[in-house]
């Protein structure tokens, strides 16, 4: 196959951090056609739910497609998912609210202007990790934490959209059990006819998935269930909403979006206030976090699908360049977005040229078609994100975690109702801390497993799990846990009992396989366990220290000042003490099996 002539641009030049350069270097026709309907279908995707996301964020409707963007277009460049489509999504958008409303009124330029600041601040904290080498604090977000966090916000975000949804006067932005118990001091006040729209866009919108196949094979052709077709629900509802409450004249007795301004969003930097930017750090941090985890367990689930790899360093760059884009654009913050990418995944892209495609839909809509969003009425748009973010929620993985360990469900619950009754920032790091609080308590009373050899190998197993041989004066004991502060003392405790109750032990081998790392206090107990030991004649030696480890040790001269020694295997230390035995051959024979 021939490549296409972007070739010819020189594009070979272009740096290698620059994911898209070699991917439009070797582009080829027949991708183009692919990627042109993924574009297509996704923007068809895209302007309803970036209106509706814009809504739940707080910001005008304009500022929904404005994320869809420069964002877009810098992920593209910068990213390094072919299938991942970068914009405004639900859980960011709840985060937005949750910050900026405590600052200004909702729908105001002094609000959206801060969401310009949270979006800088995002993008730079992400580029900051990156150049630090610091990309590993995402880690601290576990899977629980974060299916307790989605699920809390998933449920916040529903019940936000629900006085939209009614035509009730409540306060969506209150705390969830102020906003449903407004809505039931007020059911009486229910506008029946707002609430027919809503309740005709919500079974739509569950429905057309399930009759787009059988529709298609009306057709004559055939389709999966995650076919494209089956995820335009958001844009047919969209239009058809429109087109009802155009042709009734219902526009004047129903909340509708109203006037669209026209036009591409302005290129300008965010306001800067020293006061303002530093309470706004915390929660921009926070927004980066989960946006780059969002983004990057997306992208790592398409790559997996077409048996490639999305490089994480890469991602923090994307990501914080398309919050930077955000930024400068009157946007807010964005992230990878499942059902886009979805939706873009199975119409068929193969490359970030279809999200190239989708931002020049976008750009068409705001020259061109911004007056059709006119009459798009807000409970349509409650029901499309209530919908969306159903698709978020992950019931199962309680039952599994429950299984595999329990410490994580409890942390999923804890985090889902912390989110819930103290905020989205507070329950998310609580969530955080008590994942934290369960490592150290599980790490501060580690396993310590007495072994043998097995048999005549040199593999050295669990006296209670296998048939092995130990020598009667040498206690084998394995460290299954690094030893640190959080631990030591609990080690250097039941090194001490063991040792003392077994008889005639004259020397304790601590087997240090599963050890990756000993610090200053884990040290320093090793010392003191080394005399309290010599007190009762007992030696302290070490095996199968990592080569990692020996340097630092060598380094705090612990090697002499062992009262035994540091051996490079226990098969060697066994081998080693066994030697003792061998004049009084009435003691070889006593070697103990289990």
């Amino acid at each position: 196959m021939r490549p296409a002539l972007w070739f010819k641009l020189g594009i070979r030049e272009w740096p290698n951090y620059v994911p898209l350069a070699p991917i439009l270097r070797d582009y080829q026709k027949e991708d183009f056609s692919h990627d042109l309907v993924a574009g297509l279908v996704v923007g068809m995707v895209t302007i309803p739910q970036a209106v509706a996301y814009a809504f739940l964020a707080g910001v005008p409707p304009e500022a929904g497609l404005y994320a869809c963007l420069l964002p877009m277009v810098l992920y593209a460049i910068f990213g390094s998912s072919r299938q991942l489509v970068v914009g405004p999504v639900a859980v960011a958008a709840l985060m937005v609210a949750g910050t900026v409303s405590e600052y200004a009124p909702k729908y105001t330029t002094e609000y959206l202007q801060i969401t310009t600041i949270i979006c800088l601040q995002t993008g730079l904290f992400l580029w900051i990790l990156r150049l630090s080498r610091m990309g590993g604090l995402v880690n601290l977000l576990s899977h629980p934490v974060i299916t307790g966090f989605v699920n809390a916000a998933a449920i916040l975000i529903i019940i936000s959209q629900l006085p939209a949804f009614t035509g009730v006067d409540v306060d969506s932005g209150g705390a969830p059990w102020l906003v449903l118990g407004g809505l039931l001091e007020q059911i009486s006040t229910i506008d029946w006819l707002v609430a027919a729209y809503g309740a005709g866009a919500l079974v739509l919108l569950l429905v057309i998935p399930r009759i787009a196949r059988p529709v298609a094979r009306l057709f004559g052709f055939s389709i999966s269930a995650n076919h494209a077709l089956t995820r335009i629900g958001p844009m047919i509802v969209a239009v058809a909403a429109v087109a009802l409450v155009t042709l009734s004249g219902a526009a004047g007795n129903i909340a509708t979006v109203g006037d669209v301004p026209s036009g591409l969003p302005p290129i300008k930097p965010p306001p800067f206030e020293l006061q303002l930017w530093l309470d706004l750090l915390p929660s921009s941090a926070i927004i980066g976090l989960v946006a780059y985890i969002e983004s990057y367990s997306i992208g790592t689930t398409l790559a997996a699908r077409k048996q490639t790899r999305v490089n994480s360093h890469q991602e923090l760059i994307a990501i914080g360049a398309a919050n930077i884009g955000a930024a400068f654009s009157s946007a807010y913050p964005v992230a990878g977005s499942f059902s886009r990418s979805s939706v873009n995944y199975f119409s068929g892209a193969r490359t970030p040229v279809s999200s190239l495609v989708c931002a020049v839909v976008i750009v068409l809509v705001l020259l061109f078609f911004t007056a059709l969003f006119a009459n798009l009425p807000h409970a349509v748009l409650a029901a499309i994100v209530m919908v969306s973010v159903v698709g978020l929620m992950d019931l199962k993985s309680s039952r599994e975690h429950w299984s595999i360990h329990r410490h994580d469900t409890i942390t999923e619950h804890a985090t889902l109702i912390l989110v819930l009754f103290m905020g989205v920032e507070i329950g998310l790091i609580a969530g955080v801390l008590i994942s934290i609080a369960f490592f150290v308590r599980t790490s501060s009373r580690p396993n310590i497993t007495q072994v043998g050899r097995l048999g005549a190998t040199e593999h050295f197993r669990s006296i209670k799990r296998y048939n092995v041989e130990t020598l009667p004066h040498v206690l084998a004991l394995r460290v299954d846990e690094n030893i640190y502060f959080a631990n030591a003392v609990q080690i250097e405790d039941k090194f001490l009992k063991r040792a003392q109750r077994r008889r005639g032990t004259r020397h304790l081998l601590v087997v240090c396989s599963s050890v990756n790392m000993i610090d200053a206090t884990g040290v320093q107990m090793l010392r003191r366990l080394n005399t309290n030991l010599a007190r009762a004649g007992i030696t302290l030696n070490l095996s199968d220290v990592k080569g990692t480890l020996m340097p630092l040790l060598e380094a705090v001269h612990l090697r002499e000042a062992l009262s035994g020694d540091i051996y490079f295997t226990a098969d060697r230390a066994m081998k080693h003490f066994a030697k003792e035995l061998e004049p009084d051959s009435s003691a070889a024979q006593t070697t103990l099996t289990f």
